[in-house]
Order: C-alpha cells, then structure tokens, then sequence
C-alpha cells in the first residue's frame, strides 16, 4: 500500500484504524457516538515502544438546534517509562509542557466616547452603557498603524518573559483585519528585528483568534520541539464599521495584545486544557462579507460586458443581528468553559479568574452566572476599550497581569466568540 504523509511543521501521518498511510500516524477510535485521534511524531526506530500522543476528541452536533461540533485535546504518553529521555527526540517532545511567562498591549492615542458618538448618530451615554458596558473605545487614525500596535504589544511581552526578539521560533498573529491581503506577521517579525527569521503567519478566527492562537503555540511547542512563541491578537475593526449604524459603530474599538509561550518540563504544564468550535450555519448572523465595487460596475473600468476580467472587490461593514449572537454566546460559551474544565480534569472551584472576549457586559455577566463565577472574579476592561475583537483576551490579560489582579500560580478560565461562527476556550494557568 503505497505511504501518505501529511507535514505541517514537524512530520506527522496518518493511520486508520486498520490501514496504515504513513510511518506513523493517526488511529481512529469510537468514542461517545465520536471519534477519537491520536497525533504521533514519526520516528521510525522507536516507535513500537514510545508513543506521545495528543488525543482530540470530536462530538456531532449542530448550531441550529442549540448543540455543536467539539473538538477537545489532552496529552498523553505510552510507554515512556520504558524510553530513558535522553535517547532520541521523541522522548523529550513527550515530556514537554508549555507556559505564559509575559504579556503586553497597545491601543491607539484616539479616545471616542459615547458623547463623541452622540454627535454623527442617534445615540446617547446612557443608551450604550445599559446595553452594552462600554463607555469609550480606541480608533485608529492618522497614521496609526495596527502592525505597529502589533509590535509594540509583542515587545512589551518579550520585555517581562525576558526573552531576546532572536530568541523566538514563531510568531502567530491572529486578526482578522491585516493590513496586507497576504498577512501582517512578517512585517511585526521584522518590526522586532528577529535575525533568525522566524515562521509568522496570521490566523483568521474573529474575536475567537487569540484563543486558536494560544492552542496553536501549545501544539508546536508539544509536538513541534518550538521552546519561544509570540501569540498576538490584533484588530482593528473601526475601518469596517458603518458608522451611520448606531447597532454597530458603538460596539467595536481598535487594539493590540501579545503574550509569550515558552516550552517547559510537563509537571509546569501551564494549559490544562482546551475546547474549540465552528459553525459556519451561524455566519448570516455575524459578518463582513466580500462585494463587487459598485463604482467598477457603474462605468465598466475592466471593459467586461460578460464577467470578465471580474470587477474589483472589497468587503462590507459588518452586518450582525445582535439578538442572536447574545442567544449564542450565553448558550455556547459557558458550554464550552465546562467541556474544557473536564477535559482539564478540574472542577470549576479551581478557577481564580473568567476572562471573556469582550464582547458585552450582559454577556460576560450572563455566562458567570451559568458558571456560578462571583462577579469579582470575571476580568472585565470592556468599559474603556468596546470589542477589540482578537485584541480582547490579551488586552484584559495584560492590564490584570500589571495591576497585580492576576498572579503567577493563577488559574483562568479563557474563551473567545464571534465570527464564522467560531469559538473556543481553555482553561490555563499565569507564570
């Protein structure tokens, strides 16, 4: 049977249940009425006797109906008794753990009240602050540049983790409005001046990236051999605001936040576990979606009477039906938060902190009622910033990390929500 590898980073293949398509692979198990996978490194000399594994495991559900797909990952290593840890790779992949060791953030100069708002729509102080918390927001302007946010973020978390710019071996930035089509990482990994050239690509996820991030970093540095990774969340989606729209343009603001994933033995293991989700049923309720240029149709600038070559395009303000998007964050989110503490294996006692996207205060409040969380423990900075999408979790890490809030040895309850739509949690621990 001939061999199908599948590389992303480090060398991993696949393997069903009874057929083998790689070295090493993947082997699929029932379980609950879902599947379960096991990743494993190929390493072809010792692979009978020493098998780390990640395990995701997947539940059938739907949006629709108020249920979703799951994915949930935990660690695992077979045999590794039988392997001393100095005898390949593999053995010090197995024990590897990771954790947050700095944080940073940056938001532009530009305040914009809810009185400011007042002025170009039909809105008032009181009318926002009710219904959604906020009371300021930070707007790109000028010649304010969300990569610059970007960097300035990630070297303020590079400056507490105490780790030099060349010591990094990925940068992950997650938003979703990069100001190049192709991707806004390289330019911070040249603005850090990192002279070893390391992998940055962007991750598109919405106000859920920062938490893909987080995840991402902990499977390269698990299952990768990374030790150093940037995880920044970064958007600015006032340039996609309509701000005509009062349901809208009183919502969202502009930011940056970063924190550093270092690698570290397995017993300081900083992320216990995790629960990620999409569900693109739920996309009509919240997106920015693509448009021909009504200016190329108007006067025909490609010459095409018959589609091609194709009019330019652009994207559209973001459309959101609020009411539904408060019905799916309350419902999912706290949904979420659970499947994660099970899978971290830790009862909801063992939460110091709930640290929401922040998105709404009725939100945020409503999942720490389900959660039966004291308001004085749920990390809220959505009154001076709005939704910063991506930027959210990071943004309210950092300013709780710096006030002394939030203390090495901290357990935090994370999740992110919106767009696709996507969302996720995890359920870590600071320093």
């Amino acid at each position: 049977m001939a061999n199908t590898t599948i590389a992303a980073g480090p060398t991993f293949s696949l393997q069903h249940r009874y057929q083998v398509l790689g070295r090493v692979g993947i082997s699929t198990l029932r379980q609950q009425q879902g599947h379960t996978l096991f990743f494993t490194p190929a390493v072809p000399a010792i692979r009978r006797r020493f098998c780390p594994s990640i395990g995701i495991y997947q539940d059938r559900q739907s949006f629709s109906d108020g249920t979703f797909n799951s994915v949930m990952c935990s660690s695992s290593v077979e045999g590794a008794d039988k392997v001393s840890t100095d005898q390949s790779r593999v053995s010090r992949l197995g024990s590897r753990g990771c954790k947050l060791i700095g944080c940073g953030s940056a938001v532009p100069s530009l305040n914009v009240s809810n009185d400011d708002l007042a002025k170009i729509v039909d809105t008032n102080d009181q009318w926002i602050s009710v219904r959604t918390g906020i009371r300021n927001r930070r707007v790109l302007s000028g010649k304010d540049s969300l990569t610059d946010l970007a960097a300035e973020a990630a070297r303020k978390a590079l400056e507490m983790a105490e780790v030099d710019p060349n010591d990094v071996d990925l940068i992950l930035l997650c938003s979703s409005t990069p100001e190049d089509l192709f991707g806004s990482a390289p330019q911070i990994q040249r603005a850090l001046g990192c002279k070893s050239n390391p992998l940055s690509f962007d991750i598109t996820a919405a106000c859920s990236g920062f938490m893909l991030g987080l995840v991402s970093a902990a499977c390269y540095i698990r299952g990768g051999g990374f030790k150093n990774v940037l995880v920044i969340g970064a958007d600015a989606l006032s340039r996609y605001v309509d701000w005509t729209d009062r349901g809208t343009c009183i919502l969202f603001g502009d930011a940056a936040g970063a924190v550093v994933v270092q690698a570290c033995d397995i017993g300081e293991d900083g992320l216990f576990g995790f629960d990620l989700h999409s569900d693109g049923e739920g996309q009509r309720h919240l997106n920015a979606s693509i448009k021909d240029n009504e200016t190329d149709k108007a006067f025909g600038t490609n010459g095409s009477s018959f589609g091609f070559p194709p009019t330019g395009s652009s994207y559209s303000c973001i459309q959101m039906n609020g009411k539904e998007v408060f019905r799916f964050a309350v419902r999912a989110v706290p949904q979420s938060i659970e499947a994660a503490l099970e899978n971290a294996g830790l009862p909801r006692s063992k939460i110091d902190w709930l640290l929401l996207h922040q998105a709404n205060q009725r939100i945020l409040d409503a999942v720490a009622t389900r959660l039966e969380v004291p308001s004085e423990h749920v990390i809220s900075n959505l009154a001076n910033y709005g939704n910063t999408s991506a930027a959210s979790i990071p943004l309210a890490l950092d300013e709780a990390v710096r006030s002394g809030k939030v203390q090495a040895g901290h357990v935090i309850a994370a999740a992110g929500f919106g767009a696709g739509l996507t969302w996720g949690s995890a359920i870590l621990r600071w320093g």
